[in-house]
């Protein structure tokens, strides 16, 4: 798995800078707006059935540029060292 580095604007993690980001498959999106991530993809990532993603999305100039997906737990934990600090400031008696 690629070595994670974490942004100074957001605190959030990014694992792809510059040029180790790659395309790792292509996928068709059908009918019903559902798409298959390849298996090679999800045992790299260690995404298992039933595990949630996020769907994380990034605007530029009006329109969206890029759209990544991001283990939902990961995000929580991101979300939380990132604004914990902050609320338990804003709030020490809590």
């Amino acid at each position: 798995m690629a070595k994670k580095r974490a942004t100074a604007a957001t605190g959030l993690t990014a694992c792809c800078a510059g040029p180790t980001c790659r395309v790792e498959a292509v996928v068709s999106v059908d009918e019903r707006g559902q798409m298959v991530l390849p298996k090679d993809v999800r045992t790299r990532i260690g995404i298992r059935a039933g595990e949630k993603l996020a769907v994380v999305s990034c605007e530029m100039d009006g329109g969206l540029c890029c759209v990544t997906l991001m283990k939902a737990d990961e995000l929580s934990e991101s979300v939380r060292s990132t604004l914990g600090p902050l609320f338990t400031e804003l709030f020490p008696s809590r």
